[in-house]
C-alpha cells in the first residue's frame, strides 16, 4: 500500500521568496502528526500543496499515490487558518453546505461532533465567540470521512479551556486509518497528541521524528526541543 502522503524534493516560491525549499518526508496511516513552525514558517504552504489546492515548482507530491487533483482532493479534508463559512450561516446551513460539496460527508458523525462540540444546528455564525468558531471549522473539517486531515493552526486565537476542547474532539473523532497533520506554533498546549513532529523554518523540513523516540533520547519535552532547534538555526 502506498504511503498515506509523500513529498519527493518539492519546491515552492512565490515571487523572489522561497516558501518550501527541497521538502522530502512520508506519512503513514493512523498518525496524528504535529507541523511546528513559527509564523511564515512554510505550515501553510505546504498545508495548501497536500491538499492541492496550490501546485509546487518542482518535485513531486502524492496521496495515496494519486498526483495533486480531483482523485486527491477527495481524499483530503482541509481546515485553513480562516473560516471556512460565511458570517450569515447558520451553523445547519455551514453543515449543509459541507454535505453539498463533499461525498464523504457523514451525517451522523457530524450530529456527534456537535454535541460533542455544544453547538447547535441552530447558532449563528456571527454570535459564535472565537472558540466556538474554532470548534465549528473543527466540525466541518472532521465531518468528512477522509484519508488525511489537514489542519492549519486550529487553536491558534482560542483560551486553553477551548484549546482542550477541541484536541479531545480532534482525537475522538478524525479517522483511525487516516492520519492528522496539525501544524502550530503552539507546542506546549498540544504536542500530547502527537505520534510524531515535522519540525519546519525558513521553508526547510529541519526533521521528522517519532514522539517517543525524541523524549526518550533527550528526556524533554517536544517544547523544549523545538526552542532548541530553532536556537541553533
Amino acid at each position: 500500500m502506498a504511503p498515506l502522503l509523500e513529498f519527493e524534493s518539492v519546491n515552492k516560491t512565490y515571487g523572489k521568496k522561497a516558501a518550501l525549499r527541497d521538502i522530502a518526508l512520508t506519512i503513514e496511516p493512523g498518525r496524528i502528526v504535529g507541523l511546528l513552525g513559527s509564523n511564515g514558517s512554510g505550515k501553510s504552504t505546504l498545508l495548501r500543496l497536500a491538499a492541492g489546492l496550490n501546485r509546487p515548482d518542482s518535485g513531486k507530491i502524492r496521496v495515496l499515490g494519486h498526483e495533486p487533483g480531483k482523485a486527491s482532493k477527495a481524499l483530503v479534508s482541509f481546515m485553513p487558518d480562516r473560516p471556512q463559512f460565511e458570517k450569515w450561516m447558520t451553523v445547519g446551513e455551514a453543515l449543509d453546505f459541507q454535505r453539498d460539496f463533499f461525498a464523504d460527508y457523514d451525517p451522523d458523525k457530524s450530529k456527534r461532533m456537535l454535541e460533542f462540540m455544544k453547538l447547535s444546528r441552530r447558532d449563528k455564525a456571527s454570535t459564535l465567540s472565537k472558540g466556538m468558531q474554532e470548534r465549528l471549522q473543527l466540525t466541518l473539517a472532521l465531518s468528512r470521512r477522509s484519508s488525511l486531515y489537514l489542519l492549519d493552526e486550529p487553536i491558534g486565537g482560542v483560551d486553553p479551556v477551548a484549546r482542550d476542547h477541541i484536541l479531545d474532539a480532534l482525537v475522538e473523532f478524525y479517522e483511525e486509518d487516516s492520519s492528522v497533520i496539525v501544524s502550530t506554533h503552539l507546542i506546549a498546549d498540544i504536542e500530547r497528541i502527537f505520534d510524531e513532529v515535522l519540525m519546519i523554518r525558513d521553508g526547510s523540513l529541519l526533521l521528522q521524528r517519532e514522539v517517543e523516540q525524541l523524549r526518550m533520547e533527550s528526556g524533554k519535552s517536544v517544547d523544549q526541543l523545538f526552542k532548541e532547534v530553532y536556537a541553533e538555526c
